[in-house]
């Protein structure tokens, strides 16, 4: 027997509950798809810079003013660095063998970090202080840029970067 408008009504009704259910799973996905995305962590640093003014210094013929050189960051502790490193996404990048990590989208930080920083003329804890903090200053050849996230710098406080350098640069 035909029904009127040629239609089924079990089949409408079939499609209708199969787009529900479709609608129903993906909207949810989305939403936490986004916010995992989105999600900062929970922690935000926030770094204040405070400039010293020095009086210039006089001597018998000439006025100079007093040269200050920026201190080197505080040393770290490597131990601690190590829970740094796990806790961060360093390892899912990265090969160091220190932190049992085998990753090869990142450069390996058992030997390049050296190599870079001789070739980029800096002592090695500035080299990767500043690799850490600003990941696109210096490509290690064969990556690309752009890969390493740029939020370190904001989600790290001073004291876990310090420990984080002080752990990749032990022993080298």
């Amino acid at each position: 027997m035909a029904h009127p408008g040629g239609r089924d009504p079990y089949i409408t009704v079939g499609e209708i509950l199969i787009w529900l259910l479709f609608v129903a799973l993906l909207v949810p996905a989305g939403v936490v798809g986004w916010a995992i995305g989105h999600s900062t962590g929970g922690t935000r640093t926030v770094t204040r810079t405070v400039a010293a003014v020095s009086a210039p210094t006089r001597t018998a013929k000439t006025t100079t003013p007093a040269r200050t050189t920026p201190s080197p960051p505080a040393a770290g502790n490597a131990a601690t660095g190590k829970a740094v490193f796990t806790a961060t996404p360093c390892g899912s990048c990265h090969t160091f063998k220190a932190a049992g990590s085998t990753a090869k989208v990142g450069p390996d930080l058992d030997t390049r970090p050296a190599v870079d920083a001789k070739q980029n003329h800096m002592p090695l804890a500035a080299f990767v202080r500043e690799s850490i903090l600003k990941p696109n200053a210096y490509i290690s050849p064969g990556y690309k840029k752009g890969v390493m996230p740029q939020t370190f710098g904001k989600q790290l406080s001073t004291t876990q970067l310090a420990d984080l350098v002080a752990f990749i640069t032990a022993g080298k």
